[in-house]
């Protein structure tokens, strides 16, 4: 018999138990829902009808949480806006381009340095550049920091960060896939997934009277359809032009946020957000295997070091650049640490790709290590960042750009 109902309400039941867990402790829930998933799975018991491999819910529980995602992003737009957004452009821009830089060239140097083939330093590359949009976006809200001064430029750097993995898909999935790729072709996708951003931007924020009169709803019930249909279009439609359905949720919420409507909209999708997005972070672990994490200790524990070291030095370049204080530019570097599934994705072309075994598991264990310290190096970025004003005096940068402004 097919016992779907009784698996999902097992899977919720293990998140619930994971959340009181964390709650108990006054840890970070991110790390106990991927842990919990990790601990089930196909490796997991099946006894009686209790059966833990969650085989059969497997691709419903993956879909779920790709909704959480949506969510999550959807519900980050909403606590921003696109007029902050539109404004930031050019200083977004920059930091963006300083934070590819940094990571990629690390990421390139690592896997060169460990002996990889080309192809698997392409990959390896992908996995330790990418941002986790749903970690970041959970930090961003269950911290409360939307509002910071700093969480401009982290949108702005998720945003750029999709930009440039439409493009280096696009050149990697041919490389890999087929031997070969395009140019053109990848050329013309990213001035679209560039394009459809923009246009969601301009159009929607011109499109806000309107917005304004069509939300007028008394029905809560109509109103979350109406809210629901747009964010689904969207993100679904942009996930046809490569760009991530995720940012299509950003956006929809971005735009949304400069509307009267936008308190009605967060205290109506506020539950879904944390239902689906507890689901997203179970799901993701229930792709890791525990067993087969041994061989890559060390390559991951290399390209966690890296990579945090890479995402202090982008974070305070890019605060710098952007007049941000150290303490804010620190902060950045630390709440988009987390890699998560887009790094999933990477590892998967690799393995379509038949490339060497070692990625999947590389990429499980780097991923789930920085999904660990992501959280919490963000909530302990008072003392990260007194440690690293000690190590490396970061606060004279501020005294000094504030002596300079005073002169001027």
């Amino acid at each position: 018999m097919n016992y779907m109902v009784f698996e999902i309400g097992l899977a919720i039941g293990l998140i619930a138990l994971a959340g009181l867990l964390s709650a108990k402790l006054r840890f970070s829930v991110i790390p106990f829902y991927i842990l919990v998933g990790m601990a089930v799975g196909p490796h997991s018991i099946n006894w009686w009808h209790i059966d833990l491999r969650f085989i059969e819910s497997a691709e419903l529980i993956e879909f779920l949480g790709r909704i959480g995602v949506l969510f999550l992003l959807f519900y980050l737009g909403l606590e921003f806006s696109v007029g902050r957004l539109i404004k930031s452009g050019k200083s977004i821009a920059v930091g963006g381009t300083i934070y590819i830089l940094i990571n990629f060239t690390l990421g390139l140097l690592f896997g060169w340095l460990v002996g990889l083939p080309m192809l698997e330093i392409l990959i390896v590359a992908g996995i330790t550049t990418i941002s986790s949009s749903a970690i970041v976006a959970k930090v961003l809200v269950d911290l409360k920091r939307t509002a910071n001064p700093e969480t401009e430029m982290i949108l702005g750097i998720i945003m750029f960060e999709d930009v440039f993995l439409a493009v280096y898909i696009s050149i990697v999935s041919g490389l890999v896939l087929s031997g070969s790729t395009s140019i053109g072709g990848v050329v013309l996708s990213a001035l679209i997934a560039l394009g459809f951003m923009l246009l969601v931007l301009v159009v929607g924020r011109k499109s806000v009277p309107f917005l304004n009169r069509v939300l007028h709803i008394r029905s809560n019930e109509l109103f979350l359809l109406v809210i629901f249909a747009v964010l689904f279009i969207i993100a679904g439609f942009s996930e046809t032009i490569h760009v991530a359905e995720a940012i299509g949720a950003l956006l929809v919420g971005l735009v949304l946020a400069e509307t009267e409507h936008m308190k009605r909209i967060e205290h109506l999708i506020l539950p879904f957000r944390d239902f689906f997005g507890a689901i997203f972070f179970f799901s993701f672990g229930l792709t890791i295997d525990p067993f087969s994490l041994g061989g890559a200790v060390w390559l991951s524990l290399g390209a966690v070091l890296l990579t945090l070291a890479g995402n202090f030095a982008a974070g305070m370049w890019a605060g710098h650049s952007a007049g941000l204080s150290p303490k804010a530019s620190v902060n950045i570097g630390l709440t988009i640490v987390a890699r998560g599934e887009f790094s999933i994705i990477m590892a998967n072309l690799a393995k379509s790709g038949h490339l060497l075994p070692v990625i999947q598991p590389f990429a499980a264990l780097y991923v789930l290590i920085l999904a660990v310290l992501g959280p919490l190096l963000t909530k302990e970025n008072k003392r990260v960042y007194a440690a690293m004003d000690f190590l490396f005096k970061i606060s004279a940068l501020g005294g000094k750009k504030a002596k300079k402004a005073e002169t001027q």
